[in-house]
């Protein structure tokens, strides 16, 4: 049975984890996908992301450079507009989900879901390598402050590894505002809005270093610049 997909991957100065990444990816996806893509949207790296990149471009690999840092969220909006294929997953560049999960999210699309996101903190999540006390606190607080401002019931809306049918990611992506921290949180809450049905999943998740974001300072600037503005 024919299945496509694809895949697009926000990348910062990602030169360092990046190659194993793409040969991981590549290997998977050739086993059991075709056809297939791989969108890295390199957004303003300062090292050679987008020429490892550019180096599996036989293996249905496209690099799109923004002109300066824009933000992962931005990126991510880049990459699924550009994107071809149904349906459409983004993860971030340095696999903290395995991307073998792929194949748990496309079962479940398959039972009707619009969207299907990846939990660290429902039954059945697998933490391999736990992050910092602090971050682990914010993890789990952010969702609870995320529910009680917006009504999103999620118990994790940050993990980085998201898979929309293609047609729900094109009314919806063209819609978000945030480029930077929490557009995860916008896009669930569009989705919602317009009513698409959504599934948190647990996944196995390995945490590989430290965010670049500040999870408060960022936190405080989303809900103060954004909350009560969005009207779909």
């Amino acid at each position: 049975m024919k299945r496509e997909i694809s895949i697009v991957i926000p990348a910062f100065n990602e030169e360092k984890v990046l190659e194993q990444t793409l040969q991981k990816i590549t290997t998977y996806l050739e086993s059991n996908f075709s056809p297939y893509e791989i969108l890295i949207i390199d957004d303003g790296s300062q090292d050679q992301t987008t020429d490892i990149a550019r180096k599996y471009k036989e293996k249905n690999v496209r690099a799109i450079q923004n002109p300066k840092n824009m933000g992962k969220g931005f990126s991510v909006k880049l990459g699924v507009i550009n994107a071809k294929y149904d349906p459409i997953l983004f993860t971030d560049a340095d696999l903290s989900t395995p991307i073998e999960e792929t194949e748990k999210f496309m079962e479940e699309m398959n039972n009707g879901y619009d969207i299907l996101i990846a939990s660290r903190n429902i039954e059945g999540a697998k933490i391999t390598v736990e992050q910092p006390k602090y971050r682990q606190f914010l993890g789990k607080g952010f969702p609870i402050l995320v529910k009680n401002i917006l009504l999103l019931d999620f118990k994790d809306t940050q993990c980085g590894f998201k898979m929309f049918k293609r047609d729900a990611a094109r009314k919806i992506f063209p819609m978000q505002t945030l480029h930077r921290f929490a557009f995860d949180v916008e896009i669930l809450y569009i989705a919602k809005t317009l009513g698409y049905k959504i599934k948190e999943l647990p996944v196995t998740w390995v945490h590989r270093k430290e965010s670049r974001v500040s999870p408060i300072k960022d936190s405080i600037k989303m809900f103060n610049g954004w909350i009560g503005e969005y009207k779909p």
